[in-house]
């Protein structure tokens, strides 16, 4: 994955009150989870980022190990969870993970087609019906995006998850959810038509080819 660095200021201040506060000034309230706190305890951190700096890893395709410098504190996190206004397009609230080398971690992994499958060849349409899949394995060997070759799909066939493998990856999402497929469309389905009319065509010529030639000369 790519890697990012966030700036942030811890926050002592909770509640509602507080994080309407920090968004009038164009912060975003956080939480860091799996942060080792006082005597070992797994706690989270509260936090706050600009909305400048939360733009750069929400606002985006990419999926990124995020290095947050937090009062001269480094942590390496991934986003976890991001509330969005219910009407308006803006951050209410975003909550990160803490990642370390030895404890792999889950995350949706964007899907990437690759190749012109046979049945968009023949006029059919692909459609991706997941934008990501989720996997587990350690943050550093989680891709930026998953490679899918679909050049020999044909149409009317579908990918599952369960048919995939990637080296190093554990596929989280369920077996059975369709990746991807080619669906048949009307231009496909005259071109079949046509193609059906034209063989039961040849076949009956050749009928009746076979059938004069049988009969006997005159």
């Amino acid at each position: 994955m790519k890697e990012i660095n966030v700036s942030g200021q811890k926050r002592t201040d909770l509640g509602k009150k507080a994080s309407k506060a920090l968004r009038k000034e164009g912060l975003v309230p956080c939480n860091l989870y799996g942060h080792d706190h006082h005597e070992g305890k797994r706690e989270s951190l509260p936090f706050a980022v600009s909305m400048k700096e939360i733009r750069k890893i929400v606002f985006t395709p990419h999926i990124y190990v995020i290095n947050l410098q937090l009062d001269g504190e480094n942590h390496t996190a991934i986003l976890k969870e991001i509330q969005f206004h219910p009407v308006k397009d803006t951050v209410l609230h975003v909550d990160f993970y803490e990642v370390n080398d030895k404890k792999p971690i889950t995350i949706g992994i964007p899907v990437k087609l690759v190749g012109l499958a046979q049945g968009v060849r023949d006029g059919g349409r692909m459609n991706l019906s997941v934008r990501k899949i989720d996997v587990t394995a350690p943050y550093q060997q989680i891709p930026e995006h998953l490679d899918i070759d679909v050049t020999g799909l044909r149409l009317g066939k579908s990918i599952k998850v369960g048919e995939l493998s990637f080296e190093g990856l554990e596929l989280a999402t369920s077996k059975d959810v369709i990746v991807c497929s080619v669906k048949m469309t009307r231009a496909a389905m005259s071109a079949t038509t046509t193609d059906d009319t034209a063989a039961a065509d040849a076949a009956a010529a050749d009928a009746a080819s076979a059938a004069d030639a049988a009969k006997p000369a005159k």
